[in-house]
């Protein structure tokens, strides 16, 4: 997966501005992966936080909006460029003020980045 810009959503995905995903269950590319806990949308670092629930033993993982290529309002569903296991991967998300960490944030846009084109 080549993402141009990891922290903001792509065009055409059926985001639309001051919307609340909070609930939609999140779908990796092999299953799903949990539900966004609470999202963020400042400028340049759009996220979301997911609640793996017992599928990770309770870890919430964040996902950098690019990674998003779908949003389905009615179904309350978020589909993703990316595997379960990639996402199991990604460096641990532990508390919000990792949000606020430069170096977090710069592991987290490496990791991402640098994921295999998906193969659809």
């Amino acid at each position: 997966m080549t993402i141009e810009s990891p922290w903001a959503y792509q065009p055409g995905i059926g985001h639309t501005e001051g919307q609340e995903l909070a609930g939609f269950t999140v779908e990796a590319r092999d299953g799903t992966v949990g539900h966004v806990d609470r999202q963020a949308d400042g400028p340049g670092m759009r996220h979301l936080i997911v609640d793996t629930g017992v599928w990770v033993f309770g870890k919430s993982v964040l996902i950098p909006a690019g990674l998003v290529t779908g949003i389905d309002t009615e179904a309350r569903q978020i589909t993703l460029a990316c595997s379960k296991e990639e996402v199991k991967a990604a460096p641990q998300f532990r508390t919000d003020r990792e949000t606020l960490d430069p170096d977090y944030l710069a592991r987290v846009d490496a990791y991402y980045r640098t994921l295999p084109p998906s193969v659809e």
